[in-house]
């Protein structure tokens, strides 16, 4: 197997005491089993990895997996040093609470239509709510509904999501849950995160 793997998603809120996390997906190797792997091993869509999640590390240390087949809650008992399971995670089917997630403070450097969805989210009743650490605000997403975005933009025109190790393992965990990932337009097209095809390791998208 090959993993691509965020140590410390969040890092800049360390400091405050703000709920940082880990991110990894997982890929089945291509390469001979008797030779070493290759970059060729990981640089390969979303679509085709097998396991994707993150651990939160907050008031309560949590572990969210997928395996391709639904989305699994732990939470870790120090008392046993265990995870143990909580629940399945899925979207609230009347799509929850009314929340939109994002720096606004890139808003000077959004394209027009994302200026414009954001201006409409608030205009339709939406509460802003964004912690600035991806593991953070995508987990509150999944529990309580809503959208979290990171649009491309002027200075950054590829996005600033690692593809390997933040786009795909958080696109995969939300499509599993029943939501949707987006690239937004990206590379001359919409599409879905997963269906990003990475050139190099460290590669950004929306």
């Amino acid at each position: 197997f090959c993993v691509a793997f965020d140590p410390l998603d969040g890092s800049s809120n360390i400091d405050c005491n703000v709920s940082v996390g880990s991110i990894f997906s997982v890929y089945r190797r291509t390469s001979p089993d008797d030779k070493p792997a290759t970059v060729k091993d990981i640089l390969r869509p979303g679509t085709e990895c097998i396991a994707a999640g993150y651990s939160m590390f907050g008031a309560a240390t949590e572990l969210v997996v997928t395996y391709g087949q639904g989305v699994h809650r732990f939470a870790l008992d120090r008392a046993i040093g265990e995870f143990l399971f909580v629940e399945q995670v899925k979207f609230p089917q009347d799509g929850g609470k009314k929340i939109y997630s994002c720096n606004e403070g890139n808003e000077h450097s959004w394209d027009q239509p994302i200026r414009d969805f954001v201006k409409d989210c608030k205009n339709s009743g939406y509460s802003a709510r964004y912690v600035g650490s991806m593991v953070s605000d995508v987990h509150r997403t999944l529990l309580y509904g809503g959208i979290f975005l990171y649009p491309a933009d002027k200075k950054s025109t590829k996005g600033k999501l690692r593809v390997l190790y933040e786009g795909f393992p958080m696109a995969m965990i939300t499509e599993q849950a029943g939501g949707l990932s987006s690239t937004g337009m990206f590379l001359g097209k919409i599409g879905r995160i997963v269906e990003v095809n990475p050139e190099h390791i460290h590669d950004r998208c929306p």
